[in-house]
């Protein structure tokens, strides 16, 4: 089971899926980098949002008795194992997200930290902004794409074993295809399973004859990993 995740996140993918009898690869097809950003000090803030595990090393100390609201419950228990004290899981998306702000904040209140990706395809702000909030966004990392397929994933696809690959995001989706069909015959998907977070990112795989394209019912981890049971 190869997972593209960054190494960050992907060791908490590949426990599970080691948990399931299946044997995890990872192969990142992105280094996470940091971005230094100034942020407001948490004495302004009502609370912090994060959509992805990422934002968390950038939270400083200070943060930490700040109610965190994060959008999946493996974002939200890297929160809590770097010290938060107050985190929910909104247990799905950026709308889920929207509607657990909604029961736990208030719009009259101090603004919101968004801490996301520099490029990230999940974000709350606006729809939280069109319900009264203030909302304050930082980029405060940023994906920078491999510049070719791993080599984990080249032996995988070469040795016949593979049985899927695992996507959590269309820019992942896109840079595998891409470096690829840069390096091997597209012929070697055509018994392996792509699965996919979610509709964008099984539309960026659609050039490769893969076996099957699946997607999660909803786009988290939780439901990707469903997939393997079926």
């Amino acid at each position: 089971m190869l997972i593209t995740r960054p190494l960050g996140t992907a060791g908490e993918t590949a426990r599970r899926v080691a948990a399931m009898g299946l044997r995890p690869v990872l192969a990142p097809l992105s280094e996470i980098r940091p971005i230094a950003v100034r942020l407001p000090p948490p004495s302004r803030l009502q609370a912090v949002l994060i959509t992805s595990g990422n934002a968390v090393p950038a939270l400083p100390p200070a943060y930490r008795d700040l109610p965190l609201l994060a959008v999946g419950d493996a974002t939200a228990a890297r929160a809590r194992a770097a010290g938060f004290a107050q985190v929910a899981s909104a247990q799905g998306d950026a709308q889920a997200l929207v509607a657990l702000v909604g029961e736990h904040c208030d719009p009259a209140g101090k603004p919101l930290l968004l801490a996301a990706g520099m490029d990230s395809s999940a974000d709350p702000a606006p729809a939280l902004r069109a319900l009264g909030f203030t909302v304050t966004r930082r980029s405060v990392y940023r994906g920078v794409a491999v510049e070719e397929l791993p080599a984990e994933a080249q032996a995988g696809l070469t040795g016949g074993a593979l049985r899927a690959v695992l996507f959590f995001s269309p820019a992942t989706a896109h840079s595998f295809v891409r470096l690829l069909l840069a390096a091997m015959p597209p012929a070697c998907v055509s018994a392996v399973d792509a699965l996919a977070i979610s509709s964008a990112a099984a539309v960026a795989l659609a050039p490769l004859p893969w076996r099957r394209i699946r997607v999660a019912s909803r786009p988290n981890q939780d439901e990707l990993l469903a997939l393997l049971h079926e």
